[in-house]
């Protein structure tokens, strides 16, 4: 698992103001429907979009400390000079996957720029607002998939694995 030694983490400080955001939209939405019988309509709008960049900024946190999907068992029957080759190109899959989704990402924000102009349904905002959170957040993923890769690498390095 890669450990920073940073005390400073853009990331975690992004991901800690929004999930803290989330909590008190929440928090006030729930006050607001018990004390005076009234439910704000934007707080699932806001909540639900916030959790879709947690979860693209979390994905990259879990990239860098290996905590992404992988067959570690079928990872570990493999004789060490292979592994290498694995690693890129678990990695690159993976790069490829986020880079995909951002492309398909920026392809629905042109067309919500240029062609739909939908606005969201309870606070009339363009939806184009919410979508630009993933390719912009996905720098994340890149740069845990980066780490992660580097950390897996360097330690073959140390076993002697060329």
């Amino acid at each position: 698992m890669a450990q920073s030694n940073q005390r400073f983490r853009i990331e975690h400080w992004i991901v800690a103001i929004l999930l803290f955001s989330m909590a008190s939209i929440a928090f006030v939405n729930i006050l607001s429907r018990y004390l005076f019988h009234f439910s704000f309509a934007a707080t699932e709008e806001i909540t639900i979009n916030l959790f879709v960049w947690v979860t693209v900024i979390g994905s990259g946190l879990a990239f860098e400390r290996g905590g992404q999907l992988g067959m570690i068992t079928l990872y570990r029957k493999f004789p060490k000079k292979f592994k290498k080759l694995i690693i890129i190109t678990s990695a690159g899959l993976s790069t490829l996957l986020f880079l995909l989704v951002d492309i398909y990402m920026i392809q629905a924000i042109y067309q919500e720029l240029t062609l739909f102009n939908a606005t969201s349904a309870a606070l009339g905002i363009p939806v184009w607002i919410y979508y630009i959170g993933v390719p912009v957040f996905s720098v994340f993923v890149f740069t845990g998939i980066y780490r992660d890769a580097s950390v897996k690498l360097d330690g073959l390095k140390r076993e002697g694995v060329k």
